[in-house]
């Protein structure tokens, strides 16, 4: 018993996800009295409702098993995962009484220490529950309810433990990155369909989050290669990039060390126009990322009412904690060597996570020294190289307008419905503008450090104070100096608060199965991505499951990409246009967007409340606009 609880791991006040009660601070090597559960007198024990979350490593089987009891935990009633555990009185307590060790702090995930009754207790991340109601021994050993089992043995016995436990190992070696990643892979009913998938599997079995793009898509496009076995080559074409450049970035920092970092560009296909996409910094950027977000901005571009190709591409470098000089250094590095594949006529670049106007300007001026003239621009009109205000807000407004017309065919409105929305960057704080001034109520926002909640609601003012923490790189817990009512939870995600729609933002992956648990137990009804692909496949067939309706990111966010190339029309200046024409010609461009999209899924047997009907149509219509290019282009 002393072993097995030697081996549990706890989770330190950074990783903690806050309830009602008072959160407690230990430091290391400081006794801690842990009281059990209920035991065999408690009439619920038999009846409750388990939460399960499968280990990467689960058979098909299994995994179809787990997601039952996924659904099964949305259906509990709130009441009933909001009240907590009650000791029966007269009944004798066992205490454990053990000693936080380092390692304890450092790498348990799914659980957090708390006081209720004045007694210090482990309780559930996920269900926020103690003692041993909130989880079944998953070996199906009954025998285990006849013991005096602690909390910390329930959850060393739970799923939930064993999923921490592996990400421990994987992480003890901390001076190297987890280079391992699973591949989770989904059964395709069509032979055609599936020889596709296998073939992008052999040859780039590494790339994982290319390949969970490639997946999405394959799925949708079942129905159009079974209907036309032409199309399978097609797309046999079209998953390959036209090119990909990596190329090294040496700079130097303020000390004079030298560094070197690796630049991606992909540029993925041109059949429909010259590409457009976006650029990454971030630590976490690779080629499997590259790919992936080129793929993905192909297909958005397929559906805006331009023609235009699709690039995605970026760095491995950190613009986090770096000078203003070592930033400018680093892009002029990285734009020595991309300058010679971009031009309005073959591939401009746009700003993505970690690049934003500072970021652009400094490549900017590198690329018009380099080529020797200011023929076009990488985010806004030609005459001014960071673009119009309007053309920044395009993205996110385009999320609510397309939000809207969601609601519009479900005979609702937006107006007053509770939104959840991740992130902090300029899509998320745009479609935060947008909400409050349609009169939802947009409660969340969040960082790489955990999420903020403002209960009330965010409007005009504390948005501008939002905006002012961010210019200035501050923690977003600097919000509650001014809104004490807020709440700030660190370690966290937004997606067990109550709402009606949630707007992730982040990146992608953001939400996994157990956020999807959580987005369900709080009742959300829609999901509107912002972020690039920002559920993992897990986690979408559990929202898919709940009839959750998703609208993907590749039909919510063309607006950005529609409204930047009018910028670079010769017949449209938007710096003439007013705020309402922009939104009136946005909302028209969303609109058709939409149309689009059911269209194509209902001629393909996807009905249109279906909760894939947008996901299933926007990729099939991106997909068709690209196929046609290609056939009439020949084997180019």
């Amino acid at each position: 018993m002393n072993s097995t609880i030697d081996e549990i791991t706890l989770l330190r006040q950074s990783q903690a996800r806050s309830t009602s009660h008072r959160m407690v601070v230990r430091g290391i090597g400081e006794e801690i009295d842990l009281e059990i559960g209920p035991g065999d007198d408690d009439p619920s024990f038999s009846s409750t409702t388990l939460v399960g979350v499968p280990t990467q490593e689960s058979s098909a089987p299994q995994e179809q098993e787990d997601h039952k009891q996924l659904l099964l935990a949305s259906q509990v009633p709130s009441q009933g995962q909001q009240q907590l555990v009650k000791v029966p009185q007269g009944k004798r307590k066992k205490k454990v009484v053990k000693k936080w060790r380092e390692e304890w702090a450092d790498t348990y995930k799914w659980a957090y220490v708390d006081v209720h009754e004045g007694t210090t207790r482990i309780f559930c991340s996920v269900c926020r529950e103690y003692g041993r109601k909130h989880r079944r021994n998953p070996y199906g050993n009954e025998g285990s309810r006849n013991m005096q089992m602690s909390a910390l043995e329930e959850h060393n016995n739970s799923l939930l433990h064993k999923e921490a436990l592996r990400l421990q190992m994987a992480s003890k070696d901390k001076g190297l990155p987890v280079i391992e990643k699973s591949v989770y892979v989904k059964a395709l009913m069509s032979k055609s369909a599936s020889s596709v998938l296998e073939s992008v599997l052999r040859r780039d079995p590494h790339e994982v989050e290319f390949i969970q793009s490639v997946q999405e898509v394959v799925h949708s496009l079942e129905p159009v290669l079974v209907k036309n076995s032409q199309y399978v080559h097609i797309l046999e074409r079209l998953l390959e990039p036209e090119r990909a450049l990596i190329f090294r970035v040496p700079w130097v920092d303020d000390r004079g060390e030298t560094h070197v970092n690796r630049g991606f560009r992909v540029q993925f296909s041109q059949a429909l126009g010259p590409c457009r996409g976006g650029l990454r910094f971030h630590p976490s950027m690779n080629l499997s990322i590259a790919k992936f977000l080129g793929f993905e901005q192909t297909l958005r571009n397929a559906l805006s009412p331009f023609k235009l190709g699709g690039a995605g591409g970026g760095s491995d470098f950190d613009p986090m904690g770096k000078s203003e000089t070592e930033i400018m250094r680093f892009c002029q590095s990285f734009m020595d060597e991309l300058y010679k594949y971009l031009g309005p006529d073959e591939d401009l670049p746009s700003e993505d996570m970690g690049v934003g106007p500072r970021e652009m300007g400094y490549l900017f001026g590198q690329y018009r020294r380099l080529a020797g003239h200011f023929q076009g621009s990488f985010t806004g009109p030609r005459i001014f190289w960071s673009g119009s205000t309007l053309r920044t807000e395009a993205t996110g407004y385009g999320l609510v307008f397309f939000a809207r017309l969601v609601l519009a065919d479900m005979n609702k409105e937006l107006k007053g419905l509770r939104c959840v929305i991740s992130g902090a960057g300029k899509i998320a704080m745009h479609v935060l503008e947008k909400l409050f001034s349609c009169g939802a109520i947009p409660i969340t926002i969040s960082d790489s450090k955990g999420y903020l909640l403002d209960e009330d609601g965010f409007d005009y003012v504390k948005l501008s104070f939002l905006r002012d923490i961010k210019v200035q790189q501050k923690s977003l817990r600097d919000y509650l100096k001014s809104n004490p009512r807020a709440k700030y939870f660190e370690g966290a995600k937004p997606w067990s608060e109550q709402c009606d729609i949630a707007f992730p933002c982040a990146s992608q992956n953001e939400i996994d199965q157990p956020d999807a648990v959580a987005l369900i137990n709080s009742g959300c009804q829609i999901l509107i991505e912002g972020s690039t692909m920002p559920c993992t496949p897990q986690a979408f067939d559990v929202l898919r499951k709940a009839n959750i309706l998703v609208a993907p990111a590749k039909t919510a966010s063309a607006g950005g990409v529609a409204v930047g190339e009018l910028e670079l029309s010769h017949e449209c200046n938007l710096m003439q246009w007013s705020p309402e024409d922009f939104e009136a010609k946005l909302q028209e461009m969303m609109k058709q967007i939409h149309e689009k999209s059911l269209k194509a899924a209902s001629e393909y047997g996807c009905m249109k409340d279906s909760p894939e009907a947008l996901v299933h149509g926007g990729n099939i219509c991106a997909f068709l606009n690209l196929a046609h290019a290609l056939i009439d282009q020949g084997c180019v």
